[in-house]
Order: C-alpha cells, then structure tokens, then sequence
C-alpha cells in the first residue's frame, strides 16, 4: 500500500467538534456532582480558561494580573460551586488576596481541565462564539447579563491570539 492508500478520507461531518463539545460536558458533569456530593477522596480540579473570553466574570485586579489565561484549583478552600446550565457557566466563590468574589467562567472559556488525583486531563481549543448571523438554533448568552446578547457589544477576542489546533488522540485509549 502506498502514503495515498493509508491515509483517511476528510471527514464532511465535523466529529473532532463533537466530540470536543461532549468532553466540555464531561467538565460540566463532574462539575454538578461536586457541587452537590463535595470532592471525594483525593480527588481536585485544575481548571484553566482564558479570562479574556465573553462571559468570564472576575475581578479587574485579577484580570490585570492574568490577563490571557488563568488556572484555579478547586481542592480545599471554595464555596457555592455550580454549573449553571442555562448560562453553560461554571460559577465558583474563591478568595484572591484575602478577599472573597465570586467566578464566572463559561464552559467555551475553558481551555484545560484536570483530576490530578487520578492523572485524568482534557485540553480544549478555545471555543469562538460565532457570529449572530451565522448561529443555528439557540444560543446561550454568555453569562454576564441575562436575556439576549448585546450585538453592539465589541467584541473582545477580536485581537485575541489565534486558537491553536489541539488533537485529541493523545486522551484516547488504544
């Protein structure tokens, strides 16, 4: 068999999005079980998303510290953990500084998620909202003001670096 032979046809349907929007949802599963049952055993998260991204709600002054990327750790100390389905946020209270405030994070702002306790990870391309007119079928505000989206709203992932391409073969079983 020759190179021509071995390699795989493009695929017309879009499965490497599917199944990238069916590992976000496991984020928001285990999310929503540890909201209700709290951590069990050794078990934590990493969870890293781009602040910049619409819909992320967190303070200015952290913003400015971590102005592209930021990774919490939900361990010991959190509160009101939630996944907000309607919204498709992640909500958390955590303290900065000493001071307590309260997370957004929409599930498209999530870039990495892992359980260290069990060395289970997943990593995601950063999810683009797409344009008003190009969107089928519902779509979700983003979190920072219920109700319809602002069109005249910039913005903001405009100037943003472009997404980098991220395969998923590494996370699967052979």
């Amino acid at each position: 068999m020759d190179d021509d032979q071995k390699q795989r046809p493009e695929s017309l349907l879009p499965y490497e999005t599917w199944i990238e929007q069916a590992l976000r949802h496991v984020v928001a599963q285990a999310i929503e079980h540890v909201a209700v049952q709290g951590l069990p055993g050794g078990h934590h998260f990493y969870i890293t998303f781009r602040t910049g991204h619409p819909g992320v709600e967190l303070p200015q002054r952290v913003r400015a510290q971590y102005p592209k990327e930021m990774t919490i750790v939900l361990q010991h100390q959190f509160w009101d953990l939630a996944f907000n389905r309607e919204t498709q946020a992640i909500q958390v209270g955590l303290s900065f500084g000493g001071v307590p405030t309260k997370l957004v994070i929409p599930l498209d702002a999530v870039v990495e998620f892992a359980d260290p306790h069990i060395r289970y990870g997943l990593r995601f391309q950063a999810a683009e909202p797409p344009p008003a007119e190009a969107a089928i079928g519902p779509r979700i505000a983003p979190a920072v003001v219920p109700g319809p989206a602002d069109p005249e709203q910039p913005n903001e992932t405009k100037d943003a670096e472009p997404g980098q391409v991220v395969s998923l073969d590494a996370f699967r079983r052979r």
